[in-house]
């Protein structure tokens, strides 16, 4: 029996990226999860960063303890119990036992809090979210080093038939910021201009913005409200206005409701187009709802195709890389079952429905590696057991693996940049 791991050239695929990227045919769509908030260019300004959830976590966890003591053993409590379960310790995980302890304590007490004293660290929490992801308010340090205003310059320079449709599921505005830097037009759900309204019907039926860039922000927004007589969901912009879905178990009803659910069924119906291409970077698939309108999607369609960047990559407590991305793994399973849905890990990648590792089929020269840096990073060659007479550099044998560099965000809008030298890249790729 062979139990070899099937292999994926990085070179190929990159090919195949290339010409959906710079066709004027296909209908291209984008998926942005937390991720994608997170990640900064090198050397750039934490100020443009939203922190990574165990970051956010611990702070969040750091300043309602500070509030005083009754909160500190809480959490102390609850970090006690999560240990025990051996449950990650993160953000979304607290805000859902917090949810639930809050409905059933009734009269009592449960880690020293009473029902509404849970309450009240449910709302200090979701404010100091909030807090944290706005991240907008600093733009005048860090707008030209952010990210997303230089994926914003690639959207207004692609010259194609169709416009580009972003669906994120973060809060924050370093999309929009990105975007109006670039002065570029988007429609996002919004109408007006006193107090822009939403509308599910100008989700539904796109004809009369056909060319212009949409942004769907499927949890929600800062900024959103409700309308006093509760009949409609408006843009105010004030601090403290927030129509979001928080990160707990409750998010899966709250993508029920309006504009959620208008925004999910726009997500689909894009999916369920001829030719249309669904790019994802910086979501984990961890969350069902949307999984569920991917997979629905891709299964009632022919031509068209999910295709995740997965930046599985960690480090382990004594500093080593792990990578979350194995045959057996869940998402991974994902991609098995849907060969529709391709996953690209940092080490592997599920392509066809088939599991297997990055690795080139050639050695490449001196010219095609400089191309190939932007998309792929070689591991150094490998020491082989020969002569020791032999010189040292002949006994170093080249694997072809190494590490996919497209799931890091920056590193895929670089990859886009340098699209627009495509006439280069269709010569040398």
């Amino acid at each position: 029996m062979n139990n070899k791991m099937i292999t994926h050239g990085p070179k190929e695929f990159v090919r195949g990226l290339q010409q959906i990227l710079i066709s004027d045919t296909k209908k291209i769509g984008f998926l942005f999860g937390a991720g994608t908030s997170f990640a900064v260019k090198k050397n750039s300004s934490e100020k443009s960063r939203v922190p990574a959830v165990k970051e956010m976590t611990e702070k969040i966890i750091r300043d309602v303890s500070e509030e005083n003591n009754k909160y500190k053993n809480a959490m102390e409590t609850l970090r006690k119990e999560f240990e025990d379960a051996k449950t990650d310790f993160n953000i979304e995980y607290i805000l859902s036992n917090i949810i639930q302890k809050e409905q059933v304590i009734g009269n009592g007490t449960l880690c020293g809090l009473t029902k509404k004293e849970f309450g009240d660290i449910k709302e200090k929490i979701e404010k100091k979210i909030i807090d944290i992801v706005s991240v907008h308010k600093a733009k005048a340090d860090f707008i030209e080093d952010l990210i997303h205003c230089d994926f914003a310059q690639w959207v207004g320079q692609a010259n194609r038939k169709f416009p580009v449709e972003i669906f994120t599921t973060n809060y924050d505005y370093l999309f929009e910021v990105g975007l109006e830097y670039h002065n570029i037009p988007y429609f996002d759900g919004f109408m007006g201009g006193f107090e822009p309204f939403f509308n599910s019907s100008f989700v539904e039926d796109l004809g009369f913005l056909p060319h212009m860039t949409k942004l769907w922000k499927i949890h929600g927004s800062l900024g959103w409200d409700l309308s006093e007589n509760k009949k409609k969901i408006v843009r105010r912009y004030h601090e403290e206005n927030k129509i979001i879905v928080f990160p707990s178990l409750l998010k899966y009803d709250d993508s029920k409701k309006q504009p959620y659910v208008s925004y999910l069924d726009r997500l689909g119906k894009f999916l369920k187009q001829d030719d249309a291409v669904l790019f994802v970077c910086g979501y984990s698939f961890g969350d069902q709802h949307i999984n569920e309108v991917i997979l629905n999607a891709l299964s009632g369609t022919r031509t068209s195709h999910a295709i995740a960047l997965y930046y599985d990559r960690s480090r382990d407590k004594d500093g080593n890389k792990t990578y979350s991305l194995k045959e057996d793994s869940p998402t991974a399973l994902l991609a098995v079952n849907q060969p529709k849905l391709s996953i690209y890990g940092i080490r592997t990648a599920v392509i066809g429905g088939k599991f297997g590792k990055w690795q080139l089929k050639t050695e490449p020269d001196k010219d095609d590696s400089i191309l190939i840096n932007y998309y792929f990073d070689e591991d150094a060659p490998e020491d082989t057991e020969i002569d020791l007479k032999v010189e040292a550099k002949e006994g170093l044998k080249w694997t072809g693996e190494g590490e996919f560099r497209l799931p890091d965000f920056e590193n895929f809008v670089n990859f886009l940049s340098y699209l627009t030298f495509e006439n280069y890249l269709q010569t040398k790729i």
